[in-house]
Formats: C-alpha cells, structure tokens, sequence
C-alpha cells in the first residue's frame, strides 16, 4: 500500500485528479477524518472538502507513474 497526501484547491482540481486516476487498476481510497469515499469518485471527494488535507490510500505497490502524474495535488 502506498499513501499521500491531497489536497484540492477548485473543483476543476477534483475533476482533473479523478480522470487521472481513474486509469489505474489500483483499488484507491480517500479518507478524511471519519469519512471514506473511492478516489474514483467525484461527488465521493467533493463531500470530502476543499482546502483540506485528505489521505490518499493506494492499495498497489509500484504506483510511482500514479505519483508522478498526480504529484501538483501531493501536499507538501
């Protein structure tokens, strides 16, 4: 399992994230506080918040292609 940090400033940001990742095989999801949603899903993270750091959790193990094209959203 691989896991980041995200965070999201618009909700073109989401939009661009999820076609992004949705061309992986990877299981993912995002959990914020107590909340989990697919990171598959737009409506899923859009509940989750703007401006806020969310958990990326990658359930696949050489994800560094993943990393790199997602990389403007890894939190610093």
């Amino acid at each position: 399992m691989t896991a980041f940090k995200i965070t999201f400033q618009t909700p073109e940001e989401i939009l661009d994230f999820v076609s992004k990742v949705e061309k992986y095989d990877y299981a993912m999801d995002m959990k914020r506080d107590r909340f989990i949603v697919d990171a598959k899903s737009i409506l899923g993270i859009m509940n989750l918040g703007l401006n806020s750091v969310i958990d990326l959790e990658i359930y696949g193990d050489d994800c560094k292609q993943l990393e790199q094209d997602i990389s403007r959203y890894i939190a610093a």
